[in-house]
Order: C-alpha cells, then structure tokens, then sequence
C-alpha cells in the first residue's frame, strides 16, 4: 500500500470523491486486495495474527500488519492485546465492522452470478487485474 502525495492531483480527486460521494466513501474505506477477504474471515469470529497468516496463505506479514491497521484505524477491527508471555493479540469486527456481513453476502451472490453468466456468455472476456 503506497502512499500518495497529498499535493498531487489523484489525491485531491480522490478527496473530492469521498467527500461528494458517500458510496465512495465506503468504498475507499474497503479498497485494498486483502480488507474484504480479512474481514470476511473475522466474520467467523476473532482470530489472532497468525491464525489470519494462515487463512491468507499469500500474503505478507507486512501486508497483513498495513491492513489490519489500516482497518483499525476505520473502526472495522478491534485489536485486543492479552497480558500473556508470549503477547497474545486477537482480531474481531467491530459492530461497524458487523455491519459488513449483508454487504459481504450479497457481493457474493452477486459475483456468483456474474461468474455463472461470463461462463455461459463466451464472448464475454472479464479482465481481472
């Protein structure tokens, strides 16, 4: 996740955007490749650090750490520390976060039948990116 220049012009759209446009707004609250898959995990209930490592086989540590705080900080995740040797930290949704779960299961229906309706259309070539 690289940081955009607050001076540039992508910045200032993308500001303007999310200020105009409450869709938006949540959108750039769940951007990111790896914020819908976290959250869809922690819908099964609170998982620690390396439990998500396992759920996420492909992702890097760093990747992971930059998400879950970048979730943290949008009050989509909770971050519990347990006075524990070793330190124990665990993940769970928030109730914001909780709010996702109808949002999550309709995006799935819906990539279903986008899914079922490309592999029925053969002229039909999705980019994924």
């Amino acid at each position: 996740m690289s940081k955009v220049k607050k001076t540039s012009t992508n910045y200032e759209n993308k500001q303007l955007m999310i200020e105009e446009c409450i869709e938006m707004y949540a959108i750039h609250l769940l951007s990111g490749q790896w914020t819908m898959a976290i959250g869809c995990y922690l819908l099964q209930g609170p998982l620690r650090f390396g439990e998500l490592r396992k759920c996420l086989p492909t992702i890097t540590e760093r990747m992971l750490t930059l998400h879950l705080r970048k979730m943290e900080q949008n009050k989509l995740i909770k971050r519990t520390v347990y006075a524990a040797v070793p330190p124990r930290v665990e993940y769970e949704l928030t109730e914001i976060g909780l709010g996702l779960e109808p949002i999550i299961k309709m995006l799935a229906e819906w990539g279903e039948m986008h899914k079922n309706a490309v592999k029925t259309d053969v002229s039909a070539d999705p980019v994924v990116q």
